[in-house]
């Protein structure tokens, strides 16, 4: 008798290796956003991220269901400081942010359930933020992104 049901998906974090997919010159000081795929595929991305100290990410939502925990350091989510152990859940189309680093960074584990796709939701909100705090954006670097998403959007769908 043979069994068609999927197994179970098993990898450790130290079998993938950390991905830059965001990036922002602090007076001259190179910061990012660090990510470990750890799944990815059409019906979710699962993600291991390390925000770097004070690095700053737009007010945005995604084209799916979004979960995020904080595992360690601190993420201000527009006016709430979250510190470990804090779970954020986003329905599809729910936005949040502006997403600012601590001190000591962030490092954070995220389920999406679908498009993993950010949708911005306050661009000219953003660009004042990064004025204010003379933070210069860099081009995004080139991320690895799966063949079944890239097709769906001229090869770049931008950053998860």
């Amino acid at each position: 008798m043979s069994d068609d049901r999927p197994g179970p998906l098993i990898s450790s974090i130290d079998e993938h290796p950390w991905t830059e997919v965001k990036a922002q010159s602090h007076d001259g000081r190179r910061t990012s956003v660090w990510e470990k795929f750890l799944e990815w595929s059409p019906a979710r991305l699962v993600v291991y991220a390390r925000y770097d100290p004070g690095m700053v990410v737009e007010r945005h939502g995604h084209a799916s269901d979004h979960f995020v925990f904080v595992v360690s350091g601190e993420l201000t989510v527009g006016d709430r400081v979250c510190s470990p152990g804090t779970h954020i859940s986003l329905e599809q189309g729910a936005v949040f942010g502006p997403l600012v680093a601590g001190p000591e960074g962030a490092t954070l584990y995220e389920i999406m359930c679908g498009d993993p796709r950010a949708v911005p939701a306050d661009p000219e909100g953003f660009e004042r933020l990064l004025a204010e705090r003379g933070i210069e954006p860099l081009p995004n670097p080139p991320v690895p992104w799966p063949t079944w998403l890239a097709d769906r959007t001229d090869g770049d769908p931008g950053a998860p």
